[in-house]
């Protein structure tokens, strides 16, 4: 918090396509010294308390609970500085705390979600408070737990915190100390922040902005400093350029750490980094061919069709959530896979969320092998990932299970949403138009009029609804911030009630910390003594 002090001050402010900010932001310093003050004292508390416990090994249970408490302890404290600092989510609107919680946790999970609708009004959004919102990207894009075991380096507990974090199936030919993975990865990772932010500079964005979309980019996170995202540059070297950095950010970063010296050649080697750009090639193609047969907005020329196309696919799957055009208006086709797409996610070992590309080649072999053996059922066959032997039969039972689990939570959230969000979070009908469509129908008496067009308003409404809630769930549960209707890449969850937000800030986490990591704190046979 300490660190986004100085652009509270007008020289660091400047935003390239806005006038730099007039005077010093008072509010958003509050905001950030009374954040970091609290953070302090309870820091120093928790400190305080530790050290009256005799120190001993960190177990996996232990490890668990760090993961799943230090989430819910950062998107707490991260909170602080939108609340204390007054910042709105619209004009004289300011933050609730549940709604500054969505915006920290979706911060440090590189969800990208918003509830502020105007964030180039410095008088609602401070700028030291829009860097914040940034930083949290920085932060979360390679894991506040990560950093945890790249200080502590705490062995066996140190790998569950790791697996914690960067979810996803063990890969071949990761470093087995965990303290020098998680330190060989940060240096990756500031590394490419570093070189993204001189290129966005050169490109000419501002210090201000290329910080912050450098932030954005290599988190996977996607937050602006615009309301049009990226879109608000009109540049087609700074699209190509967040391209290609959102690829390296879906990566794996054990498979770029072994390319550094094996070779690009390294990274066509690995089963699923070639699925993740087959999947990117192949999904791109479908949306460039129906967007230009359907004339949608942004497929005119064949160039602007294939940079539009590729880049909201590969800003969805890695999770990124970046937005050059409004894909809520394109056909029905473009639409639907991006949906589908949300499911997919980044490889393991990324800053990607999702499920992982790992997890559904491994998914699909195993359909595939139980498919044989219902029709074969004395042939025994390995499950091979790049030629080697899946010889851990708890890893395919992982994999069904897993896959299970998102399904569940993804029904379970999406009828809750359904059932409980008020319908004015679609627009209300007002009684001027309610009394033009009644007078348009036919007079078959009064109470048979206004249940038509009852009728008529809602259905609409309704199969919005339905639509919308599942696309709202999809994107905060993968990690990846806009989705279709009410909360499309023009829009944002700012008109959800209160008690939804609290959903999508659970969703987020579990979306972003591996599933069980935080699903356990919820059982009371976890924090009992054995």
């Amino acid at each position: 918090m300490s660190f986004c002090l100085p652009f509270a001050f007008p020289a660091l402010a400047n935003r390239t396509h806005l006038p730099a900010a007039a005077a010093f932001e008072t509010a958003g310093a509050r905001g950030l010294l009374l954040g970091t003050a609290v953070s302090v004292i309870v820091g120093g508390g928790l400190l305080a308390i530790g050290r009256r416990h005799r120190g001993g090994p960190l177990y996996q249970k232990e490890a668990m609970a760090i993961v799943g408490l230090s989430w819910v302890l950062a998107t707490v404290l991260g909170a602080l500085p939108y609340y204390l600092s007054g910042t709105e989510i619209a004009p004289d609107r300011p933050m609730t705390f549940i709604e500054a919680m969505f915006e920290s946790q979706s911060g440090f999970s590189t969800t990208g979600a918003t509830v502020i609708t105007d964030l180039e009004t410095p008088a609602s959004v401070p700028h030291c408070i829009l860097f914040w919102r940034s930083w949290t990207h920085f932060l979360g894009g390679l894991g506040i737990v990560v950093l945890f075991v790249a200080i502590l380096g705490q062995g066996s507990a140190g790998k569950a915190m790791m697996r914690a974090e960067m979810p996803g199936p063990t890969k071949e030919g990761s470093m087995p100390r965990m303290q020098h993975t998680a330190l060989v990865f940060a240096a990756i990772y500031i590394a490419l922040n570093a070189i993204l932010t001189v290129i966005y500079a050169l490109e000419g964005m501002s210090l201000f902005d290329a910080l912050c979309h450098a932030f954005g980019t290599m988190a996977t996170g996607g937050f602006s400093t615009y309301n049009r995202s990226l879109g608000r540059f009109e540049s087609a070297s700074i699209e190509y350029t967040t391209i290609l950095f959102m690829v390296l950010a879906g990566t794996s970063f054990t498979l770029l750490y072994l390319s550094l010296f094996g070779g690009p050649k390294r990274l066509f080697r690995d089963v699923e980094f070639r699925t993740f750009i087959g999947i990117i090639l192949g999904v791109a193609g479908c949306i460039v061919f129906f967007g230009m047969r359907a004339g949608d907005v942004g497929f005119g020329t064949l160039s602007e069709s294939i940079r539009n196309g590729l880049f909201q696919v590969v800003s969805i799957i890695t999770t990124t959530g970046y937005g050059t055009a409004d894909f809520d208006q394109w056909n029905n086709f473009g639409r639907g896979i991006l949906l589908l797409l949300m499911f997919v996610g980044g490889c393991a070992g990324s800053t990607g969320g999702g499920m992982k590309v790992i997890r559904h080649v491994l998914f699909y072999k195993i359909l595939r092998q139980e498919i044989e053996r219902a029709h074969r059922p004395r042939v025994v066959r390995q499950i091979r990932i790049g030629g080697a032997p899946i010889d851990d039969p708890s890893l395919t039972q992982g994999i069904v299970v897993y896959f299970s689990m998102i399904l569940a939570i993804f029904v379970f959230s999406w009828l809750f949403l359904i059932t409980f969000e008020p319908r004015g979070t679609w627009g209300a009908v007002s009684q001027a138009e309610l009394d033009d469509r009644e007078e348009n129908l036919s007079s078959r008496g009064q109470r048979q009029a206004k249940e038509q067009v009852a009728a008529l308003v809602n259905e609409g409404t309704l199969d919005e609804k339905l639509l919308d809630s599942a696309s709202a769930v999809a994107a905060t549960l993968n990690n990846i911030g806009p989705g279709l209707g009410v909360v499309g890449a023009t829009q944002n969850y700012a008109g959800f009630s209160q008690g939804a937000k609290l959903l999508f800030v659970w969703l987020m986490m579990l979306g972003r910390v591996e599933v069980f990591s935080v699903l356990v704190l919820i059982f009371p046979s976890f924090w009992r003594r054995i």
